[in-house]
């Protein structure tokens, strides 16, 4: 339950800076299009799926602006998707946990990558 809650904090926070949903996607790529930039393999990210999203559009911001190469910005959207199926899709509580801590530091780390290249974020 904890891990539940966590990653929809995470979501809530990502809601409140202008990122896309799943179900809205207006002017912002589609979340299969962002996992194509890298892979032609799209994960079903289940229940998860929305802050997964909001996340690699973060950093698809980023790398769009130049903080973030192609190359890292694969690196960090493979290691997300490694880090779901060994992780985030278990029904063991403590791999989710696990999934969860890791998830939370991603975000923070796209959130990070994304104020760096766009004022909206910083302002007031």
């Amino acid at each position: 339950m904890r891990g539940l809650w966590m990653i929809g904090a995470a979501a809530l926070v990502a809601g409140c800076v202008g990122t896309p949903s799943l179900n809205v996607t207006t002017g912002a790529p589609s979340f299969a299009s962002l996992q194509q930039m890298c892979s032609a393999q799209a994960v079903d990210y289940g229940n998860d799926a929305q802050g997964v999203y909001v996340t690699l559009f973060d950093a698809y911001v980023a790398n769009r602006r130049g903080k973030l190469s192609k190359d890292d910005y694969c690196a960090f959207q493979a290691s997300i998707a490694q880090h779901y199926r060994s992780l985030g899709a278990s029904s063991d509580p403590q791999a989710r946990n696990q999934w969860v801590t890791f998830f939370i530091d991603q975000r923070a780390k796209a959130l990070s990558w994304r104020a760096a290249v766009d004022p909206t974020l910083r302002s007031g």
